[in-house]
């Protein structure tokens, strides 16, 4: 007597092993874009201390800064070099920090390239709209550190199901640090949340859009509008510092 065949098995998503990248795998411990950014933000952090601009919101605006007036005024420019001067010791050493953490993940994930049109693009929308919550004056990275932020989110959360992370304690550690910034930026007036919000939500709306070199290299079609992103970049940058020089 024939036993009766078993009857088909339903294989359900969480029956099938999935190939996962390691994403701390081969992160490099010092990210060399990464690092250029923080040695800029540092250079110009002392040639500020060196000129005493530090002294009075008139000198920084002078050097910089981002005030409403001056940009309705036509300079432009202020929207990006006010992300690379800062307002004290304190304020300088915190975003550095931030920065190194969130450039070393994005720079792993999307690749130098990518980070520098990332951390410009978010900064840049951060003072659009510091500048549309307020008058300013208004310096620092921030907006642009909260860009990197909210791309990282997006990066692990679109590609959960590709990325292994095994220390989720950074993770945990930078969100601490957003949700004190931004909850300063509720009790002191001088904490900008505006920029904050702004570089957040562009370096996530940005990130959808970037490709994720970690997981897989770039397709060739893909490799040419990252080198087009890495031009516009170079040429919103040299037009800021030409609009600041030619003032």
């Amino acid at each position: 007597m024939e036993t009766p065949p078993e009857p088909a098995l339903r294989i359900a998503p969480e029956m099938l092993i999935r190939r996962r990248v390691d994403f701390e795998r081969r992160m490099p411990r010092l990210p060399p874009a990464t690092l250029a950014i923080v040695g800029v933000l540092l250079a110009i952090f002392a040639a500020e201390v060196g000129l005493e601009v530090l002294e009075s919101s008139e000198t920084l605006i002078f050097v910089g800064a981002l005030s409403r007036d001056a940009v309705m005024q036509g300079e432009w420019w202020r929207l990006v070099t006010a992300i690379f001067l800062h307002g004290g010791v304190e304020h300088i050493v915190g975003n550095v920090i931030a920065l190194f953490v969130l450039g070393m993940v994005c720079e792993h994930a999307f690749g130098r390239v990518q980070l520098a049109w990332l951390f410009v693009i978010s900064g840049v929308a951060g003072s659009v709209v510091s500048m549309l919550t307020s008058a300013g004056p208004s310096v620092g990275a921030s907006g642009a550190i909260f860009g990197l932020q909210g791309a990282a989110v997006v990066v692990f959360r679109r590609y959960r199901e590709k990325l292994l992370v095994r220390d989720r304690r950074i993770g945990i550690v930078l969100i601490g640090w957003a949700v004190y910034t931004i909850a300063m930026g509720l009790i002191t007036p001088y904490v900008d949340n505006g920029a904050h919000v702004g570089g957040f939500l562009a370096g996530m709306l940005l990130a959808l859009g970037l490709h994720p070199v970690v997981i897989e290299p770039p397709p060739a079609e893909t490799q040419r509008r990252i080198r087009r992103q890495g031009w516009l970049t170079a040429i919103i940058l040299v037009g800021a510092l030409l609009g600041w020089i030619f003032r």
